[in-house]
């Protein structure tokens, strides 16, 4: 898969894994596992570009004597999880026509 698209995919998956509550990277990881896998250095890459890009915001807590980092998901966030969604229903679209054309050379 091209590494752009990899890269893009991830940013809007853990959008997604606290679009409804905030959340904490191990907690992310383990809620997006059954989807897909990512190491923890791959996640606080995301999540720092995240952070930067103003689509989630951070909080720190303390939490069994530790200090725990808290995301949450922005407007722009939630904005660039319905870009998400409108684009992928172009790219199924495409894909539709591309199984098509398989199927008929079949």
């Amino acid at each position: 898969m091209d590494n752009q698209l990899k890269r893009g995919l991830l940013d809007v998956c853990v959008l997604a894994a606290i679009k409804d509550q905030d959340s904490y990277g191990y907690q992310i990881i383990k809620d997006m596992k059954p989807y897909v896998e990512m190491s923890e250095s791959t996640l606080y890459t995301i999540l720092k570009r995240l952070e930067l890009a103003e689509m989630l915001t951070v909080r720190t807590s303390e939490h069994s004597g530790r200090l725990r980092k808290y995301y949450r998901i922005t407007d722009a966030g939630l904005e660039r999880i319905q870009e998400f969604k409108n684009e992928w229903r172009e790219v199924m679209s495409i894909y539709q026509f591309v199984v098509k054309e398989d199927a008929n050379n079949e």
